[in-house]
């Protein structure tokens, strides 16, 4: 049909733009890779002798989130070094301590980055910029150690920040951050005399967004160089957007992937609006209550090891009662799975990778995908079928229960279960993405080898994201 071909090439369209947008925001700048201790640090320079800026990641994050910045800073001269923290990214060693004291695990990421810029630093001082968890670890390394100059600090938070410390320090929150937003301008209020200090609140962007913000990585370009009497500029690209439309594009660019391959004969039995309720409230409810008693530390990541028991138990429960309604499963369809695991972790996460977020394991963390997996893909495949050639609503209802299953986990242990909250928008995220490729998959082989490979990205993705960790 027309329409598809003109989407077709609207997509590439996309594409090109989009590559070209997020490479030319690399044009002129070495990238190298190296270690301080066990510390992954990417090294980002023009070739230049400006001053040193170190950059830091916040919680769940890594060095590549951090390159709007710093690609934007070594375009200006200056000498960028990213890293991962401990447990984050491609970092082996994981994350310890308490995560709710400052001499607990805030310690340890204090001593860390003091370390890499002991390894660094230069003459002229370090300009130090951080977002949200790296905020606070930040202000306490400057604290502790001396020639420091400025700091830009993303979506701010801070005990250790007082009236005449740090005496240097830009905060950009984004304008859908009212509680940070309030935080920023009291530091600026309560600053002493004589102390150079500005709170900016840059437009529509939240706390994730605010690493692509336009005006938030001019504004930090500006602030360093008058601390430094620099002027060098760079054109600020588009990044945010461009990297956006590419991952929107390599998903819509799965549908005409697809039909270049024979399709096979797909059933669909559609279930009663009772046989629904029951296939999504069974395993909302029964999931949680069954999990909350069984001891789940076992895996070296925040919260992983319950999340592979939850999604085990609501994808077994919900795959139970679908047989019993719709009758047994077909085989799945391997090729079909194949290509959509080819382009889910493959191509769409190697796009993720290189310009947004480390999608790429280390050895320490392929044993704990593995792990996810054992949840995951009886999770996926019981949705996949659940869902297949459902309407909108029951797709919308479908992952609803599940996210209001994680829910009822939470209140049940608030303390123990906490971090499942920041799972919830990587579910809704893999379900706009990866769930638009795999209902595609699904109309064209069978939901079988769509909810087989998806459990597998599904595992892949919380593996890869999730700090490791352990007491």
């Amino acid at each position: 049909m027309r329409w598809r071909r003109w989407g077709v090439a609207l997509a590439f369209l996309v594409v090109l733009w989009a590559v070209w947008v997020l490479e030319s925001a690399r044009w002129g700048v070495d990238m190298a890779e190296m270690r301080v201790g066990e510390t992954p640090v990417t090294y980002m320079t023009d070739g230049r002798d400006g001053p040193v800026v170190v950059l830091a990641h916040g919680f769940a994050g890594s060095r590549q989130m951090m390159q709007g910045y710093g690609l934007l800073l070594a375009q200006a001269g200056y000498r960028v070094y990213a890293f991962d923290f401990l447990g984050h990214g491609q970092h082996p060693a994981p994350m310890s301590g308490d995560v709710t004291a400052v001499d607990g695990t805030t310690r340890l990421l204090v001593d860390q980055t003091l370390q890499v810029i002991e390894a660094v630093r230069a003459e002229g001082g370090v300009a130090l910029v951080g977002h949200s968890m790296a905020t606070d670890v930040l202000v306490r390394a400057a604290a502790q150690t001396d020639g420091i100059g400025p700091l830009v600090l993303l979506a701010t938070f801070s005990g250790a920040v007082t009236p005449d410390f740090p005496d240097d320090m830009l905060m950009i929150t984004g304008a859908w951050e009212p509680r940070l937003q309030g935080f920023a301008a009291d530091a600026v209020a309560e600053a002493a005399p004589g102390v150079r200090r500005e709170a900016i609140v840059v437009p529509a962007v939240e706390h994730v967004a605010i690493l692509h913000s336009r005006a938030g990585r001019a504004a930090a370009l500006d602030w360093i160089n008058e601390s430094y009497g620099r002027s060098k500029t760079a054109l600020v690209p588009q990044t945010g957007w461009a990297l956006l439309g590419l991952l929107a594009a390599i998903t819509v660019l799965f549908a005409p992937v697809a039909r270049a391959f024979a399709a096979r004969p797909v059933q669909t039995v559609t279930l009663s609006r009772k046989g629904f309720a029951v296939a999504v409230g069974l395993p909302l409810v029964a999931a949680p209550l069954l999990a909350y008693p069984i001891e789940t530390s076992v895996l070296p990541v925040l919260v992983a090891d319950y999340l592979a028991l939850h999604l085990a138990l609501y994808g077994v429960l919900q795959l139970a009662v679908l047989w019993y309604l719709r009758g047994a499963p077909a085989w799945p369809s391997l090729p079909g799975g194949a290509l959509v695991l080819v382009w889910t972790v493959g191509i769409f996460g190697l796009a993720l990778h290189r310009y947004g977020a480390n999608f790429w394991p280390t050895p320490e963390r392929l044993a704990i995908i593995a792990a996810l997996c054992l949840g995951a893909v009886p999770f996926m495949l019981a949705d996949n079928r659940l869902v297949h050639e459902a309407r909108l609503a029951r797709r919308i209802i479908a992952r609803l229960g599940f996210l209001l299953s994680l829910a009822i986990a939470v209140a049940l242990d608030f303390e123990g279960l906490f971090f499942l909250i920041l799972i919830a928008p990587v579910i809704v995220l893999f379900y706009l993405s990866f769930g638009w490729v795999g209902r595609v998959s699904a109309a064209r082989f069978g939901p079988g080898g769509a909810g087989l490979a998806l459990g597998i990205a599904l595992a892949w993705a919380l593996g890869v994201s999730f700090p490791l960790f352990q007491a």
